[in-house]
């Protein structure tokens, strides 16, 4: 849903919430949450566009912003990069996560294998609490970096996303491991991320997913529960009539590897990672310019004497 295909009532609605946030204080400008159209009409169309219960979401969502993980999420995303923390490697292992490139439509994919869940083994290698704060920061990259990033490759607004849940190999055992950790992951999705969702295609569905999803479903809004298709192992055309074979990994049915940059699991590959090359790309520029012309100025003022050099802190350059 864009502003464009809004009624004239959904727009008006949609100004008087904007006006409403902003003057009580809900929302400032810069904030990360997000300011812009897409980002309150996600609010909006999860409470109906009822404008006292759409406040009240997006400010129980500011809240936690605020708090989660002691000095909020600003904080928290500075200190754990979704794409880049040591001990991901180790994670991956055990539950592997991460974002993908995109569909036919644009859409950011996020992939999920449950297979090889194993938390025991999973926090030998990173706390719990360090563990949750990844699952965190990814939910967040979402909004924070992977849809505007889509966004702005595809030319329009890009304000949901696709999941993709692999479940082979997963059982009964590994879903009681993981009960609490999915069911808190899908409450701060649907709380603090809401509509972000486009399509969720669960494949590699055991016999035993039945018990699994009665228990799962619960959990989930009914709007979220329309937007998932149970498949089993038969799924390679059905993905492939979402996503373009060069953009899936080869190990669901496509031909990516991203090779030459530690595989499609750890590439983060996606116009999002493309961005961030970008700006590293330009910061490393100006870092060299930064140095050389640090370089020219000692070199003007005289500070090398007999070989050795004066520490630059030590110099007045201003």
């Amino acid at each position: 849903m864009t502003v464009s295909s809004l009624t004239p009532q959904e727009k008006e609605t949609l100004e008087v919430f904007r006006k409403q946030v902003f003057d009580e204080e809900i929302l400032r400008e810069g904030d990360s949450v997000g300011t812009d159209d897409a980002t309150l009409l996600r609010f909006l169309r999860a409470r109906k566009f009822s404008l006292n219960e759409s406040k009240k979401m997006l400010q129980n969502c500011q809240q936690w912003r605020k708090t989660i993980g002691g000095d909020g999420i600003d904080a928290l995303y500075r200190r754990i990069d979704p794409y880049d923390y040591p001990e991901r490697g180790d994670v991956f292992k055990s539950w592997s996560m991460y974002f993908h490139k995109t569909d036919k439509k644009g859409r950011p994919v996020n992939l999920q294998f449950f297979g090889g869940l194993n938390l025991p083994e999973l926090y030998k290698h990173i706390t719990p609490q360090k563990h949750w704060e990844t699952i965190v920061v990814n939910a967040d990259s979402l909004t924070r970096e992977v849809l505007p990033a889509a966004s702005r490759a595809t030319g329009k607004v890009i304000h949901q996303g696709i999941v993709i849940v692999d479940l082979k190999g997963f059982g009964l055992s590994q879903f009681w491991q993981v009960k609490s950790l999915a069911q808190a992951s899908f409450q701060i999705s649907q709380d603090y991320f809401p509509e972000t969702m486009g399509q969720l295609l669960i494949i590699n569905a055991p016999s035993s997913f039945t018990f699994i999803w009665g228990m799962i479903k619960p959990w989930l809004a009914k709007e979220t529960v329309e937007k998932v298709d149970i498949l089993g192992s038969n799924y390679r055309e059905v993905l492939l009539g979402v996503i373009d074979a060069e953009n899936l990994p080869v190990i669901l049915g496509g031909t990516c590897t991203c090779e030459g940059e530690g595989g499609c699991e750890l590439s983060g590959a996606g116009p999002w990672m493309d961005e961030r090359k970008e700006r590293k790309k330009e910061g490393s520029i100006k870092d060299l310019e930064k140095t050389e012309e640090v370089a020219q100025r000692q070199n003007a003022i005289g500070i090398e004497h007999n070989g050795l050099v004066t520490h630059p802190i030590d110099v007045d350059l201003s």
